[in-house]
C-alpha cells in the first residue's frame, strides 16, 4: 500500500517546527505504525538525513511511551488501541496522514514528535504512594477488599500515562490520568491513611504544570487506550472537596479548589 505522511518536524524545543512530507510505497498493511516509522527512518539514514524522533518503548500497549497525533486523533483512529498497536491495514490504500505531538503547554516538544512528559511523574511524586510497613509481604487475605472496590481499583490502575488524555482534551487538562492514579490508591484499605493529603497534593502538583481545567468535554475518555472512565473525575472531585472539609490542613493551594 502507498501512504503519504505529513510529519511534524522540530529540532528542538526553542526552535520552530514544520510538517514535512514523505511518500511511502511497498508498506505492508500488517505493519505497525511505529514499524513503517521505522522504514521510513531507515531511509532517511540511506540518504543521510535526520530520522525522526518519536517516542517508544514496549510496543505491546502497556509502558505508554509511545503517543502522537494522527489526523487529529491521539493514537490515531482505533478505539482502545495505542499508536505502537495500530497497524497499517487501519488505513486506506492511499491514505495522506497527518501526524504530530502531544500539544499542550505542560509537554514541551523536545524533538520532533517527542514531548516531555515529566509532569505527570512529579505529579505521581506529589502523592502517588502508600505507607507500607518493610519486613516480609504481610498475609493476602489478611485485608479483605470487596470485589466491586477492587474491580473499580483495577479499572483505574489500567491507566499507562501516555498523555493521550491531555492531548485530546481542548483544555489540555489531566484530570482523568490524576483521577485514575487517585482512585486506584483511594478505593483500597492500603491508601487510606494518605488519602486527603495525596489528592490535595497531586491535585495541587497538576495546577503547578500547567494542565488546563476539565469542563467534562469527554474527549479524554473516548481518546484514552485504556479506556478510562470519566466517572473516576468525579471520584476525584469527591475526594478533594471531602479533603478539604475534613483536613483543612491538607490543603495546600492557594485557592482552596479543584479544577475540575
Amino acid at each position: 500500500m502507498r501512504v503519504t505522511l505529513h510529519v511534524w518536524r522540530q529540532p528542538g524545543p526553542e526552535l520552530a517546527g514544520v510538517f514535512v512530507r514523505y511518500d511511502m510505497t511497498d508498506v505492508s498493511p500488517d505493519m505497525s505504525f511505529l514499524e513503517m516509522l521505522d522504514v521510513l527512518n531507515q531511509q532517511l539514514l540511506a540518504r543521510q538525513d535526520d530520522p525522526i524522533a518519536f517516542d517508544h518503548d514496549c510496543r505491546e500497549g502497556i509502558c505508554g511511551a509511545c503517543g502522537m497525533v494522527i489526523n487529529g486523533r491521539p493514537h490515531g483512529p482505533r478505539r482502545a488501541t495505542t499508536t505502537c498497536q495500530l497497524h497499517m491495514r487501519s488505513f486506506p490504500d492511499g491514505a495522506e496522514l497527518w501526524i504530530e505531538p502531544w500539544r499542550a503547554r505542560a509537554f514541551p516538544v523536545i524533538k520532533d514528535l517527542v514531548v516531555d512528559r515529566g509532569a505527570f511523574d512529579r505529579i505521581i511524586q506529589a502523592g502517588g504512594f502508600i505507607t507500607a510497613r518493610t519486613g516480609s509481604a504481610p498475609e493476602a487475605n489478611s485485608l479483605l477488599v470487596p470485589k466491586a472496590d477492587a474491580d473499580l481499583a483495577m479499572d483505574a490502575a489500567a491507566c499507562i500515562g501516555c498523555g493521550a488524555c491531555v492531548a485530546a482534551c481542548p483544555n489540555a487538562s489531566a484530570m482523568l490520568f490524576v483521577a485514575a492514579k487517585v482512585s486506584h490508591l483511594g478505593l483500597l484499605p492500603q491508601g487510606q491513611p494518605e488519602r486527603a493529603a495525596r489528592v490535595v497534593g497531586m491535585v495541587a502538583q497538576m495546577d503547578a504544570e500547567g494542565f488546563g481545567a476539565c469542563s467534562n468535554h469527554g474527549e479524554c475518555m473516548a481518546a484514552c487506550p485504556k479506556e478510562i472512565s470519566i466517572d473516576f473525575i468525579a471520584r476525584l472531585n469527591r475526594d478533594y472537596l471531602k479533603a478539604v472539609v475534613s483536613h483543612p490542613s491538607s490543603v495546600v493551594r492557594g485557592d482552596g479548589g479543584s479544577n475540575g
